[in-house]
């Protein structure tokens, strides 16, 4: 029986929605927020916007994939044993 290579949740998405294209535009959000408005109440909200989107979809994503990929029988190879 051979282990069945773990597939990343990065491998099914777009370069568009990759960890580089995801923490360059949450920077970009902050930054552009400050260079324009030059308002810490508006910046403010927008880096906390960005450090959730940043944890949602970086962090807690990934695992739940990583999670259901390793618990899921349908991510089991064939022939493996499901239990």
């Amino acid at each position: 029986m051979t282990p069945t290579p773990k597939v990343s949740i990065w491998d099914h998405k777009p370069w568009w929605c990759q960890p580089w294209s995801i923490v360059l535009t949450g920077i970009v959000a902050v930054a552009a927020s400050w260079m324009v408005l030059h308002r810490w109440w508006v910046s403010l909200p927008v880096l906390v916007a960005v450090l959730l989107w940043w944890t949602v979809f970086l962090i807690l994503v990934p695992a739940a994939y990583s999670h259901q990929q390793t618990d899921s029988p349908e991510w089991r190879g064939p022939g493996s044993m499901g239990g």
